[in-house]
């Protein structure tokens, strides 16, 4: 596993924020659990926001950007180099759609050495093969 964290992806972000999603426990469960550090690619982090903003409203946005300011989810800029990897993975994954978000997630990933991914997009992060490693580590299992 890497060794440089945990990269975390929007649905499970999201699921953690929103009280009345069925998944809602087990994603604050291995939120709590998963070491750290919890890297979250800006790209995730607008993303969750625009989601949390619809449809929970202003006051349930502000607590999960909150957790970003107060240093629980440690965001990661989408370096200038990425770009053309997040572009290429776009393009190879498109019959998935991988889409633009989910790729900076594993060009970061590629970037920062990591390993694991916590989602709840299996579908996605168990196919994609990022160049630093055969599979990611997907949790929740």
């Amino acid at each position: 596993m890497g060794s440089a964290g945990t990269l975390v992806d929007t649905g499970l972000l999201y699921a953690a924020a929103d009280d009345d999603d069925d998944d809602h426990d087990a994603c604050v469960a291995v939120l709590a659990a998963v070491p750290g550090p919890l890297v979250v690619p800006v790209l995730v982090v607008a993303e969750v926001a625009y989601f949390v903003a619809k449809r929970l409203g202003a006051k349930a946005e502000a607590r999960f950007v909150s957790r970003v300011g107060e240093g629980e989810l440690v965001p990661e800029h989408v370096h200038p180099a990425d770009w053309l990897p997040i572009a290429e993975l776009v393009w190879r994954y498109h019959d998935l759609p991988l889409g633009t978000v989910d790729a900076s997630i594993v060009a970061a990933a590629e970037r920062l050495g990591i390993t694991r991914v916590v989602t709840l997009d299996r579908r996605h992060f168990g196919v994609v093969r990022p160049r630093h490693v055969d599979l990611f580590d997907v949790l929740p299992d």
